[in-house]
């Protein structure tokens, strides 16, 4: 019970997760932006460019590392972590005082490929939907 009390301050900050990779110049290499937004703003407001934070720019060079994207990511989970338990003292200007700030990621926005690398689920083969798991229906062409 004390987790859900503690997300009920409106103060806290409740930001999503978008990563997708791209290549800019050629298919030799390609990088992979990680990008942070509050959703606990006005509906309009989360999706304009002064509300995203760039996190990092994952260079992935010539070689993807599927299996190494959790070491770029550790910093920033880590950070999130201790962001959601232990919190950041923040002053209030509204009604000028001083609270502890928490944050709860709430979702992460990718393609396929993209939350293959992050979530260390393999997007292909038999079990390829993240959903479904056991219960997909593959089927070969």
């Amino acid at each position: 019970m004390p987790t859900i009390k503690r997300m009920r301050n409106s103060r806290n900050v409740r930001p999503g997760l978008w990563m997708d990779g791209f290549a800019p110049y050629d298919r030799m290499y390609s990088c992979c932006p990680v990008i942070l937004t509050p959703y606990n703003l006005l509906p309009r407001m989360c999706m304009i460019s002064e509300y995203m934070f760039l996190t990092m720019v994952i260079h992935h060079g010539p070689s993807k590392p599927k299996g190494l994207i959790d070491v770029y990511l550790d910093l920033l989970i880590e950070e999130l972590q201790n962001l959601w338990h232990v919190g950041v003292l923040a002053h209030d200007n509204v009604n000028n005082e001083i609270f502890t700030m928490r944050a709860v990621l709430m979702l992460t926005m990718n393609n396929i490929p993209a939350y293959g690398m992050a979530s260390g689920w393999s997007t292909l083969g038999v079990m390829g939907c993240p959903i479904c798991m056991e219960d997909t229906c593959a089927f070969y062409l």
